[in-house]
């Protein structure tokens, strides 16, 4: 059995942010060079996510809006956890919501995705550099 480990970055322009990062994911496959296994997923940071759903703008303006009705930003007062001088506890509590991290499978090479799926880096407390751990294994 093999592994392969890379590591994405991602510097959102924005607080909350949703990114595609499907062809980045299939491209550290490729340069792995395994064919049946299992990819992980998964945000190096405690303020973001991981998750697999449909590409379509609706659908993501539909989390976002959830996201922001479950945990909203504002007032940052209303958090225990911004009393330490943080701002960001809506996001530690959207990360939970959407999941931290995904496993997929990988055969003959390629992910092994539904018709819809794709791959996404939630981004709930941006505006700086962050990274995404890929972490293949298999034949």
């Amino acid at each position: 059995m093999k592994s392969h480990k890379e590591e994405l970055w991602f510097n959102t322009k924005t607080r909350r942010e949703y990114i595609n990062i499907t062809p980045e994911v299939q491209k550290v496959i490729d340069k792995s060079g395994i064919q049946e296994g299992l990819c992980l997923v998964n945000p190096m940071h405690i303020t973001a996510s991981v998750f697999v759903n449909d590409d379509e703008q609706g659908l993501i303006h539909d989390f976002d809006k959830l996201l922001e009705t479950l945990a909203p930003h504002a007032p940052v007062e209303q958090y225990r956890h911004n009393d330490t001088g943080e701002d960001n506890a809506d996001a530690h509590l959207k990360r939970q919501l959407m999941g931290r991290e995904s496993l997929l499978a990988v055969t003959r090479g390629k992910l092994d995705l539904g018709p819809w799926e794709q791959i996404f880096y939630g981004e709930f407390d941006g505006r700086r550099k962050k990274r995404v751990l890929v972490k293949i294994i298999g034949e």
